[in-house]
């Protein structure tokens, strides 16, 4: 039999350094595990909204009641406060890494990579892996209030910026309403932060989220259209029908693509019950050559909904670089088409 470890060995093997890293980073690790098993599980899906309004709800009242109690217990001799203080704001690190986590396969899908709106997914993805490694978010968020701040506005305006449409709300106007409620649910925060009475700091928060709500919709090319996704897209040559469409190469010669035509087909996913105005946008070497007007895109099916936008007629110097920009009505980017075209 082996023998007993002693007090002084067993300090000795707590201190030695792979222990020291397990302790430090084995929460985390297998939080970045749960949060893959997560992110396989949803992949493209999209989460239902009671459980995103009851994470919102949660992290709000978690983060009310922190931000009100923090001087108090921080400041307490009682070890008792300390460790309260410590597990809210641990709850407050999961809230988010929950909801990030919610919120990620879905603002993939409708992400086009090779667009601005790549911005905010990479913001999202950032925001997730400081949530789920506990050392970097004690380092880089908690000493910060300005990194708080950003945590819940961006987690907040994501999470209804997704939830909004699955009940039937157009993105278009779920962009500002999440806007406003972002930033106006930030009140307890800066009621705390800048001493100022309740009414006033609503009413300057309610001023800043009318300008956050303006802000959005203005730069709305930059936030992806969640829940909106393109499911399939194809560009093939003009034929009779749709049904039978032929595929058309990445590369097209220029003789062929005028005597052919092409149809640039796209089956776009939307929530049941909504009903979302789309346009296909085609561009040569980034000019806008024609925008295409096509059938509102009804949701709920699990295909998508298929629309397509047929081109015969094309300018006389047609060699480029070609795109067709699949948006909504309001000019959000769903996804992009990409071909090329030979003298």
């Amino acid at each position: 039999m082996s023998p007993l470890v002693v007090p002084a060995e067993a300090a000795a093997l707590w201190r030695r350094p792979a222990v020291v890293w397990l302790r430090r980073w084995s929460i985390s690790l297998a939080s970045l595990a749960g949060g893959l098993v997560t992110l396989f599980v949803f992949r493209r899906g999209l989460p239902h909204v009671r459980w995103i309004i009851g994470y919102l709800l949660l992290l709000w009242l978690l983060v009310a009641v922190v931000v009100q109690a923090r001087d108090t217990l921080a400041a307490s001799e009682r070890r008792a406060h300390r460790l309260v203080l410590t597990a809210t704001e641990y709850a407050i690190q999961t809230l988010y890494h929950g909801v990030l986590l919610f919120l990620l396969p879905a603002y993939y899908a409708a992400t086009t990579l090779t667009s601005v709106n790549v911005i905010f997914l990479a913001l999202l993805v950032t925001l997730a892996l400081l949530a789920t490694f506990d050392p970097w978010y004690q380092a880089v968020v908690e000493p910060r209030p300005w990194a708080r701040w950003m945590f819940f506005l961006v987690s907040v305006f994501g999470a209804l910026n997704l939830a909004l449409p699955l009940i039937g709300i157009p993105p278009v106007a779920s962009l500002p309403v999440a806007a406003l409620v972002a930033v106006v649910a930030l009140t307890p925060t800066a009621c705390r932060a800048w001493r100022l009475p309740w009414p006033r700091t609503l009413a300057l928060m309610a001023v800043a989220g009318v300008a956050g709500a303006l802000l959005v919709t203005v730069e709305r090319a930059w936030i992806p259209p969640a829940p909106l996704f393109l499911a399939r897209a194809q560009l093939a040559w003009n034929v009779a029908g749709v049904d039978s469409l032929e595929p058309a190469a990445s590369t097209i010669a220029a003789d062929e693509l005028r005597a052919r035509g092409l149809v640039a087909y796209t089956a776009i996913y939307a929530p049941a019950g909504l009903r979302q105005p789309v346009e296909h946008v085609w561009r040569r070497d980034g000019r806008v050559v024609d925008v295409v007007k096509l059938s509102p895109v009804e949701g709920g099916r699990e295909e998508g909904f298929r629309t397509y936008s047929r081109k015969t007629a094309f300018p006389p110097e047609v060699a480029g670089r070609w795109t067709v920009d699949v948006r909504t009505g309001a000019g959000q980017l769903i996804g992009r088409l990409r071909f090329r075209v030979t003298p």
